[in-house]
This record gives C-alpha cells, sequence and structure tokens, in this order.
C-alpha cells in the first residue's frame, strides 16, 4: 500500500499544472455530483422498487377477486342445476321402462338442463355420473359412474365438504379447469354416490390472465401441490424472454410460496437475473395467482439514467478541461516559453534564450525575472565552459609536448650511449651497418612533419630498430608482420608502435637471448584498426600484468607515472586516449613463460586520426 501511495504521489508530482487543476476541479465538482446523483438514482430505485410491489399487489389482487367471482358463477351453476329436481330423480330411476316418459324427460327436464348450461358462457360442458345400472347414456351430459376415474374420488369430496374444485381436470387437464359436486350419497339401490362435473376451459376461466402480453408483471396460476403444473400465457414477452430458465424461475418461486406470507415479496436469482414475486392463495383451487417481475425489467428506467448522468458528467468533464486549458495557456504561456528553452539547453542548445520582450528599464512580472535571470545564467554558464575547454586544451598540448620531450631525449640518449661503449670497446668496420640503422631511426625520430605515418612506415622504423638492437646488443630477435595490403597506407599515430617493440625486446628475452616478435593488423566491424604485437618470450609476472591491466583500464586525465622501465605502455596509452577516447588505447594479456600480446586500437576512419 506505501508503494501504491508512492507511485501516486511521484505521478501527481510530475504532472503538468493544467493536469493538476484539472483533476482538482474534478475532485471538488464532479466527483461530489457524480455521488449525488447515483445517491439519487438508488432512492428513485428504492421508491420504484415499493410502487412495483405495491402496483404487482393491487394486480395480483384483482386477479385473484376476478377468479374468485368465476368461481362463484360456476358454483352458482352447480346449485341451479341441482335445483332441478325432476331431472335428478329421472336419471336415478329406471329410464329403459318407459320409452315415451324418456322422450318427454327429453323434451322437458333435459331441455331446461341444457338452457342452464348454455346460459353460462363459461361452462364447456356439465355432465352427471350416476351409479344406476338402467341409465340411458344417449346424451353427453350422462353417463354411468363406471365412466368416471378415480372412482374412489367421491371420498375426497365428501371429505372437503362435498365439492371440489380440480385446475387440471382428470379428463382433459392440460387445458380444462374442473368443478366436482356431489349429488347423492349411497343408498340401498345405488351403491356409489352421484357426482356432477362443470368443466372450464382455461382459455375462458383465465382470459384476464392469459390475454396479457406485455407490461412488467407476468402473471401464473400455480398449483399448490404440484411443482411442474401452471397456467400461463406462452406469448407474453416475460416467458419468450426467459426461454429455458422458466421452469428453474417457476420452481424457485413454488419452494417459497407460503400461505401464511402472501404480502411479502419473494426473491428468485437465476443465472445472472434477479426475479420477484407477488402471489395471493386461492383455498378452493388449492393454487396461488403468482405475478412475477424481472429486477431488470423494473429497473429499466433508473439503469438508463444511469447511462445519462455518466453522458452529462462526462461532457461537464469536457467543458473543465477545455476551462482549464484555456485559463491555464492564458496564465502560463510565457511559463512555457521558459520550459521550451530548458529543453533545448538541456539538449545542448545554450544559445536558447527567452525573448522577454521587455524594454531596457522595464522590469516585468515574476515569470519575466525568472527568465532574465535565466538569460544571464546561460551566459554564465557559455563564458565558463569556454574558459573549462581553453584551459584543458593548453593543459593538453603542454603535457603532449612534454611527451614528445621525453621519448626523443630518452631514445636518443639511450642508443648514442650504447654506440658510444660499443665503439670504444669492440672498434669493428661493421659498426658502419650499425650507424646505418641508427641513422634510419634518427631521421625517422627527429623528423616531425606530420603527427601521423603510413603503417608501412612505422613498420620499416621498427625493423631498423630490431635490425641495430640485434647488432648492438647480439640478440637473436626476429619480426614478422602478417597484415593486409590494404592498411600499408593507413595513417597511424606515429611513433606508437615502437615503444612496444623496445618493452618486447628488453623484457622478453635475455641479453644475448633470442625472441620471436609477430605484427598482426585486422579491420574489427568496421570502426576500429587493431594492431597486435605478440612476442614468445618469458611473459610478465602475475602481480605486474594485474598492475598493468588496472592502469590501462584506468582514466585517461590521470597523471601519467614513469615507471622503472621507462615510459612504456602507460605512457602510448595514455596519449592515445587524449587524442582519441576511451574507446581507443592499449589492452595487454600475457602468460608468464609463454607469450605477451600487447593490443593497440585506433579508430579505422582516417578522419577521426589527429595524430600526436
Amino acid at each position: 500500500m506505501k508503494y501504491l501511495l508512492n507511485k501516486m504521489r511521484k505521478i501527481y508530482r510530475n504532472s503538468r499544472i493544467s493536469q493538476k487543476l484539472f483533476l482538482a476541479f474534478s475532485l471538488v465538482i464532479v466527483i461530489p455530483a457524480i455521488a449525488v446523483s447515483f445517491l439519487f438514482i438508488r432512492i428513485q430505485e428504492t421508491q420504484l422498487y415499493k410502487d412495483a410491489m405495491a402496483t404487482g399487489g393491487s394486480h395480483v389482487s384483482r386477479l385473484s377477486e376476478q377468479l374468485r367471482s368465476r368461481m362463484n358463477i360456476i358454483e352458482n351453476a352447480s346449485s341451479t342445476a341441482l335445483t332441478q329436481k325432476a331431472f335428478v330423480d329421472f336419471i336415478h330411476s329406471n329410464m329403459r321402462e318407459d320409452g315415451l316418459r324418456l322422450v318427454k324427460f327429453r323434451q322437458n327436464q333435459f331441455e331446461q338442463m341444457h338452457n342452464i348450461i348454455q346460459s353460462h358462457e363459461m361452462i364447456s360442458q356439465l355432465s352427471f355420473y350416476v351409479d344406476n345400472p338402467n341409465l340411458v347414456e344417449i346424451w353427453p351430459e350422462i353417463y354411468h359412474y363406471d365412466k368416471f376415474s378415480p372412482q374412489d374420488y367421491w371420498v375426497t369430496l365428501r371429505d372437503e365438504g362435498g365439492a371440489a374444485y380440480r385446475i387440471f381436470d382428470f379428463k382433459d387437464g392440460e387445458q380444462t379447469l374442473s368443478y366436482y359436486r356431489l349429488v347423492r350419497l349411497q343408498d340401498q339401490q345405488h351403491k356409489r354416490p352421484s357426482i356432477m362435473e362443470i368443466r372450464a376451459q382455461h382459455s375462458v376461466f383465465f382470459s384476464d390472465l392469459l390475454e396479457e402480453t406485455g407490461g412488467d408483471f407476468f402473471s401464473v396460476v400455480m398449483d399448490g401441490t404440484n411443482p411442474s403444473r401452471y397456467v400461463y400465457n406462452p406469448q407474453h414477452a416475460f416467458s419468450r424472454s426467459a426461454g429455458e430458465e422458466l421452469d428453474e424461475i417457476f420452481g424457485g418461486i413454488h419452494q417459497q410460496l407460503d400461505v401464511l406470507q402472501q404480502n411479502s415479496p419473494i426473491k428468485v436469482n437465476v443465472g445472472d437475473h434477479t426475479y420477484y414475486a407477488l402471489y395471493r392463495y386461492i383455498a378452493p383451487l388449492n393454487a396461488y395467482v403468482v405475478d412475477i417481475a424481472s429486477h431488470q425489467a423494473l429497473m429499466k428506467g433508473p439503469r438508463s439514467w444511469y447511462a445519462f448522468v455518466v453522458a452529462i458528467t462526462l461532457c461537464v468533464l469536457l467543458l473543465i478541461m477545455l476551462l482549464v486549458s484555456h485559463t491555464t495557456r492564458r496564465i502560463f504561456r510565457r511559463l512555457d516559453s521558459v520550459l521550451s528553452s530548458m529543453r533545448k539547453v538541456r539538449k545542448g542548445q545554450l544559445d536558447a534564450k527567452i525573448d522577454t520582450g521587455l524594454d531596457e528599464n522595464e522590469t516585468g512580472d515574476e515569470i519575466d525575472e525568472v527568465a532574465v535571470n535565466y538569460n544571464k545564467m546561460l551566459d554564465e554558464i557559455t563564458q565558463l565552459m569556454t574558459q573549462v575547454v581553453d584551459k584543458q586544451l593548453i593543459a593538453k598540448n603542454a603535457q603532449l609536448h612534454s611527451l614528445h620531450s621525453q621519448i626523443n631525449s630518452h631514445f636518443l640518449y639511450n642508443a648514442l650511449e650504447s654506440i658510444r661503449m660499443l665503439a670504444v670497446v669492440e672498434r669493428q668496420p661493421a659498426i658502419a651497418d650499425a650507424l646505418v640503422s641508427l641513422g634510419s631511426l634518427l631521421r625517422y625520430s627527429m623528423k616531425w612533419r606530420s603527427d601521423t605515418v603510413a603503417l608501412s612506415e612505422e613498420l620499416a622504423n621498427i625493423q631498423s630498430y630490431i635490425q641495430f638492437m640485434n647488432f648492438m646488443e647480439g640478440r637473436g630477435v626476429v619480426l614478422t608482420a602478417d597484415l593486409p595490403q590494404e592498411v600499408l597506407r593507413y595513417a597511424i599515430p606515429k611513433m606508437c608502435m615502437q615503444p612496444i617493440v623496445e618493452n618486447a625486446v628488453h623484457h622478453a628475452a635475455p641479453l644475448g637471448g633470442s625472441v620471436r616478435i609477430q605484427i598482426t593488423v585486422r579491420v574489427e566491424n568496421d570502426s576500429l584498426l587493431v594492431i597486435e604485437i605478440r612476442d614468445d618470450g618469458a611473459g610478465v609476472e602475475p602481480q605486474m600484468l594485474t598492475h598493468l591491466q588496472v592502469v590501462l583500464q584506468g582514466n585517461s586525465d590521470t597523471p601519467i607515472v614513469t615507471s622503472k622501465n621507462g615510459l612504456g605502455l602507460e605512457n602510448v596509452h595514455k596519449r592515445l586516449q587524449l587524442h582519441y577516447g576511451k574507446g581507443c588505447g592499449l589492452s595487454i594479456d600475457s602468460e608468464q613463460g609463454t607469450y605477451t600480446c600487447v593490443t593497440i586500437r585506433l579508430p579505422w576512419k582516417n578522419v577521426n586520426l589527429g595524430g600526436w
């Protein structure tokens, strides 16, 4: 958490002032506005939920009352039918003994009963089931009891007070509601009671419920005992949108139905959706009238308000951003010119001064004062940098001239002293050859027409040096060179190889001994000229090798210290780095008793060579 806070603090610190102002305006204005808007929407959602539950409760109560009213119509029709005592007595008598009596029954009592049925549009059929062996089944309203199923249902009717409803009829259960009523109980002639059945089609009895195809609430009549049996309109928008989840919704609601809690809404979650249900229990039907509504459907108004609030908020943020941008441009326009100048100076453009537009006697405001002092600072920096560069050039030139003098005097002193001692001791004509080699060496070292020479000239001078040293000290030094022809004319710093060969001659083999020196030249990565001077002599002691490698890897601005063996490698390395940078110079590798290899790295491009 602490890391996150520090990260946010850094981001805020590095942000532009306009961004900080925008953030401040957002925190002070927009965020409270959004919070209040969402709180208002939540309050509206709560109120909308309460209003929806009240409306749903009224709707389900109205449906319940409508169903009770239609049940009363059916019950009144059954009572009216039972008042036809002559009809009831005749169907319990011997209908076969007198055909004329049967005809009169058809013209009178049966016609009256038929008129009762026709007068009630809700009733689709009225039937009597009588335990009478002399019954004549020539009309669909009169059946022998054997045709009734289940046979023992009269026991249920007796226990329920002589009458009962079934939402789903025994014969045509999926589409028909039935009302059963006991007509007569058993007697000596009739072993089983008589039952009257009134049937009504669901499309008529539940017409108000089944005719609804829209609205927030979806009405269902659920069987009180069987959760898989219910009556609803499959064309309703809710049932079409629910699809395969409809049975799961019904099952979840049926599990929570409670006769004692009819005023409390039921909440069911199915998948990603939430549903509310209001219900009323109809005891005669042993069924529940249920109104179901989707939470998403009820809240579609407030949900659209969320999008509206977000859109308004974005517009406000855009206006604030434009206002802040315009304001900051006017306030910090001159400060931006200061920042622009600073960025140019950071890239090395020291003449990027700020144009204040002030007259000579004008002082301006705080930003003008910053700009004036900034311009003065740039002038001072430029002056100081010029002084530092001049001092460095003077110091390095003096150092280079000193190095030239040291190298020339050192070499000439040793050479002349050696020839003098040889002439005093030997007094032989062979000294003439030695003088030729010495003359070549002297001319090469004393004649400085340019600070650079061709690689072939440097190699010729080294060859003269080897011949002279072999003659003078009786050594067996062998020099070989392996280099491509195109590098022979390449310009290299004068006398950059001779001190390294001199070290090899003096230290690689004992006095009078032999040593082989191999010079290899190659171009590396088209950027460096690499010259390797390798001998197969005694090598360098590990401690001394480590010291040399540390010195050669050091900074070129460190002082040059003369070692006990003369200027040597460190001298050449420092001179090369002074002219060509840290990417150039010397490196050394050696294994005692096996070899010593000194590598010179120079810029490959001639334009980069400045000589000594």
